[in-house]
This record gives structure tokens, C-alpha cells and sequence, in this order.
């Protein structure tokens, strides 16, 4: 793909998630991402739901999501010969990349010291559950570490719990795998604007427990004194509401804006009415007046009218959308950023998204390649001719010796 990255190579021995997410954002961008796996494919390909590929192997729903636009090279980096293939293959790329286990690249002679003896400038990217690099390490470093955990354990969690109940589990979207990664993305791209600047490599450590602190904010939320499972009591209006169809979301909190709020749901009296005259009211009464007042309303209304009507008047609302909603709806669909492929077994439509990121330019024809995820082993024989000068009798070899797929 064309994109402001277009000329970039990273080089990524990754799995799973977190950095595979990092990676397919550069290659979206118009990087090369050239992805190594094991020869058998990289743990990603075996998540649920699946489907059969072009190839006959099965591939989970977690290996497409993340791996759109790469090209696959299947090396087995504990033999001798696939570890120097990897380390030659690093001596080209403008950043290396890894999401092992702390440690593991180094035992397996790819880490961040074995490469840099090849390519003295390279930007070096690691995803681990708590650093890799840290002095003194983190006591948590040889935990084994998974969105929901690091989710836990950064205090998300305490938003989902009331009372004495337990909070809720792995919300949607493994968050602390896709928070990481772009926090990977966001570093690595700082660390090679700064080689252009001054030609220096750099090694990007990025922990997913920190990631997770990060984005969950209840640091902040607590040292202000304030519970974090209460933090929406007393601010306002930010509540779900039952429509025809399902919910939608309003978000009120400043006086100034609940008269274009009581007028929208049909009681401006609501204005004049002493009981809502501040947020702490709001919060009082929500149960006995506001939600079935308002539930009334929507009665007849979708989601997404309801959302509508509201904000005609000035009222942030959305509907809460159900994963069908978003593949039908207008915006995403006239953004094109959801893209739909029919299974190569023909068992169904798999629906994958594209790049957030909107580059606009005056001179820019339309976009209309989608890119698709890899097979296994695609592109190691063009990857290994191309970059490093092997012929055909090389690529014989080396795959006799189990050392490429």
C-alpha cells in the first residue's frame, strides 16, 4: 500500500495481539512489515472463531484482524541458520520488532544487542507484560501477562464493579493488547524520527501493565479522593437510556445544558423545577423521574433516532451499537473503513477494520485496495531472493534443513 510510510521496513517476530496490532498500523501507513513466524505460524492463527484459508490450514480471527497488508516469512529462529537469516534480514529494516516473553529474543540470539551489532542505528521495539528493560526489573517480569490481566491489575476493572460485587471481566476488544501496541507504534515512530534527526538507533521498551495504567486513569481519579466505581455519580447525566430497539448513551454534565436536554425528551418544565436545579438532583432523582420520563420518550423512537432528536438540540447521545449496527452504518460505511471479505471456504463474511487514520491529501486518487492478511510462508522465497541475494538452490537447502517454510 501507498502512505506516508511508504519506503519503511519493519522487521517483527511477533504473535498474537499487542504487537501485531502495532505493526499492521505501519503497514496501513505503507510500511513493509515483513512478519516472521514458526514454521507451523504464529500462535494468532490458531484463535477462535476460524475458518479454512487458501492454503487449506485454518486461521483464527485474531491473525486476520491484525495482519492485513504484511508479507509472511516462516523461519525457525532456533536453528543456527534461521537466527542469521533473521539477523540479515535486520541489517535492512529501519526498526525490528518483538512481543516475546522477557527475555526469550535474546536467548534465541534476536534481541536487541544482537541486532544492533548488525545494524548499529536500528530502532529496536519490545511489547512485554512489565518491560523488558527496567533497572531494577519489575517484580512482575516473568509473569505471564494477557489483555485481561494487565486490564486488571491497571484498575479498569474498578469502573465495571458496584457494591461488593465482582467487577466485570475482559470488557471487548482486548484492550491492553491494542492500548500497548499503540503505544509501540507511537514510540517506535518517535525513535525513528529521531535516527533522521541525528542517526542514532534507540530501544523502544513499551509494557503492557504500563499501557493499561495509562489509558484506565485511576490514578488520577483516586488521588482526587473519589472511589473510581462511583466516578459518573455526581457528574452529571452520563447514563444509557431504553429505546424501541436498544440503548442509547447521554452524556449532560453542566447545568447550562440540561434545559436543551429537558426540551428534547418533552419536559421543559424540567427547567423550571427545583429538584434539577444541580447534578447532585440530576443523580437523585434519575431513577424516579429522569429515566422513565425519558424511556417514555424513546419509547417510540429507535436508538438512532432518539440520538438524533437529541442531538438536533444540542445534546451529545449515541446509540449502543451492536457489532451488525456498526457494519450498517452510514458513517462507517461511507469512511470505508470496515472492509468485508467472504472466507475463502466460503463459510462466511468476515468483516475486518481499517486504518482510523484518514490521510487527505488534494492530490490523492481514491483508495481502493484492500489488503489482505498472508499465508503462511508467502513471501519468504521473494523476501529471502529480494533482500538477501539467495537463489533458488539456497531456498532448496535452507528448506530441506527445516530452516524456512
Amino acid at each position: 500500500m501507498s502512505g506516508p510510510l511508504s519506503g519503511v521496513t519493519i522487521l517483527s517476530a511477533e504473535q498474537m495481539h499487542a504487537m501485531p496490532h502495532a505493526t499492521q498500523l505501519f503497514a496501513l501507513m505503507g510500511a513493509e512489515v515483513v512478519k516472521v513466524e514458526p514454521l507451523a505460524g504464529e500462535s494468532g492463527r490458531g484463535g477462535n472463531p476460524r475458518f479454512v484459508d487458501r492454503d487449506g490450514r485454518e486461521v483464527g480471527s485474531t491473525f486476520v484482524r491484525n495482519n492485513l497488508g504484511k508479507a509472511s516469512v516462516a523461519l525457525d529462529l532456533k536453528s543456527p541458520s534461521g537466527r542469521d537469516l533473521f539477523l540479515r534480514l535486520a541489517q535492512r529494516a529501519d526498526a525490528v520488532t518483538e512481543n516475546f516473553r522477557p527475555g526469550t529474543a535474546d536467548r534465541l540470539g534476536i534481541g536487541y544487542e544482537d541486532v544492533r551489532t548488525v545494524n548499529p542505528s536500528v530502532v529496536y521495539t519490545s511489547i512485554s507484560g512489565f518491560g523488558n528493560r527496567s533497572d531494577p526489573p519489575s517484580p512482575y517480569r516473568e509473569w505471564a501477562a494477557y489483555a485481561p490481566i494487565v486490564e486488571g491489575m491497571s484498575g479498569l476493572y474498578e469502573y465495571t464493579r458496584r457494591g461488593d460485587g465482582p467487577p466485570l471481566v475482559a470488557l471487548a476488544g482486548a484492550l491492553g493488547d491494542t492500548g500497548s501496541g499503540l503505544y509501540a507504534t507511537i514510540g517506535t515512530l518517535a525513535a525513528l524520527f529521531e535516527r533522521q534527526r541525528t542517526g542514532r538507533g534507540c530501544y523502544v521498551d513499551v509494557s503492557m501493565y504500563d499501557s493499561m495504567i495509562a489509558l484506565a486513569d485511576i490514578v488520577h481519579v483516586a488521588s482526587m479522593g473519589t472511589e473510581p466505581s462511583r466516578t459518573l455519580e455526581g457528574i452529571g447525566i452520563v447514563h444509557s437510556f431504553r429505546a424501541s430497539d436498544g440503548w442509547f448513551v447521554v452524556e449532560v454534565v453542566r447545568e447550562p445544558h440540561f434545559p436543551r436536554f429537558a426540551s428534547a425528551v418533552g419536559h421543559p418544565e424540567w427547567t423550571e423545577d427545583e429538584r434539577f436545579a444541580t447534578r447532585a438532583g440530576w443523580d437523585e432523582h434519575m431513577e424516579t423521574v429522569i429515566r422513565p420520563a425519558v424511556e417514555a420518550w424513546a419509547a417510540r423512537l429507535t436508538k438512532l433516532q432518539a440520538s438524533e432528536e437529541l442531538a438536533r438540540h444540542g445534546v451529545a447521545a449515541g446509540p449502543v451499537n451492536t457489532a451488525s449496527d456498526i457494519r450498517a452504518d452510514p458513517h462507517v460505511r461511507e469512511r470505508g473503513f470496515v472492509h468485508e471479505f467472504t472466507a475463502p471456504d466460503g463459510s462466511r463474511e468476515v468483516a475486518v477494520v481499517g486504518n482510523p487514520i484518514a490521510f487527505r491529501r488534494e492530490d490523492d486518487a481514491a483508495e481502493s485496495e484492500v489488503p489482505s492478511w498472508p499465508l503462511l510462508g508467502a513471501d519468504t522465497d521473494r523476501i529471502l531472493s529480494e533482500r538477501l541475494g539467495l537463489s533458488p538452490d539456497e531456498l532448496r537447502t535452507l528448506r530441506d534443513q527445516g530452516a524456512i517454510a
